[in-house]
């Protein structure tokens, strides 16, 4: 009978997970971060530039829409400017929903042939949506800084500074729910085509084309359920100088993040070993 050095077997345990042996692999991170960048963006024309065309369109559509016509209002912000900052917000988080949520199904070959932590993958994932989010970003500050010389009523200060703090919610927020969606998935095949839609509902259940401000007293509770809510709220306060979120919604906000992000990782640890079996 041959012996094996060493024999590799999935977690039995209720909840395990191996940060060193994930952090071990993080050539392999950067090498599917590549992979990605190559594969979604080789033969397309303008690569990249779709990064910028994608929220100036969504920005105009809803300037034009909720703002023109709807007469939406914007808690006297700069109509374009509070658009924008939601869609730059939001799209980050979408993307890594997106992605986390089809791991499974989109690298069932390379699971079923070679070994790794399958957190490697959405990691991945939300740092290739990181590069898409730096590219927007900096647009978005182009034009913040266009309006404020123009002279629109903007408060900058140094809250900008929390930048990354509402990045790493985002992605521990679209990790957790990412990782449920995609045992999921990998399962039930009519959530992908669903994934759009969903994205979609949960968008206009996020002020992202009116601020909360707008929303009656006696639903916000209910609205700061939703994380993203505190999340887009925040971006705006600290860029633009105005916003109605209060300390204890984004302590609300916070606690349902970790919430989703520990049944996410616990969800994952007890499936992953048959993962392979459902796709």
């Amino acid at each position: 009978m041959e012996k094996w050095d060493e024999i590799i077997r999935p977690e039995r345990k209720f909840f395990q997970l191996n940060f060193f042996s994930i952090f071990r692999y993080k050539d392999l991170i950067l090498m599917f971060v590549k992979r990605d960048f190559v594969t979604y963006y080789k033969q397309t024309i303008l690569g990249p530039i779709w990064y910028i065309i994608q929220p100036l369109v969504n920005t105009i559509v809803f300037t034009i829409i909720f703002g023109k016509l709807a007469k939406i209002p914007t808690d006297g912000l700069p109509p374009f400017l509070f658009y924008m900052a939601g869609n730059v917000a939001w799209s980050y988080f979408s993307v890594c929903l997106i992605t986390t949520s089809n791991i499974f199904v989109t690298n069932r070959d390379i699971f079923s042939k070679v070994y790794f932590p399958r957190l490697v993958v959405p990691l991945s994932n939300i740092l290739f949506a990181l590069l898409q989010f730096t590219i927007q970003f900096s647009v978005f500050i182009i034009f913040l800084i266009y309006f404020y010389i123009n002279g629109s009523d903007i408060n900058m200060s140094f809250n900008m500074l929390y930048l990354p703090l509402l990045l790493f919610q985002m992605a521990l927020l679209s990790l957790g729910c990412g990782t449920i969606l995609s045992a999921l998935t990998a399962k039930y095949r009519d959530l992908t085509f669903a994934m759009s839609f969903l994205v979609q509902l949960w968008m206009y259940a996020t002020p992202i084309v009116y601020p909360l401000s707008l929303v009656p007293q006696k639903y916000q509770l209910l609205v700061c359920l939703n994380p993203m809510t505190s999340v887009v709220e925040l971006f705006r306060g600290i860029f633009l100088g105005q916003s109605s979120i209060t300390f204890y919604q984004v302590l609300l906000s916070i606690s349902v993040t970790v919430i989703l992000l520990i049944l996410g990782l616990l969800f994952f640890n007890k499936v992953e070993k048959n993962f392979v079996d459902t796709v």
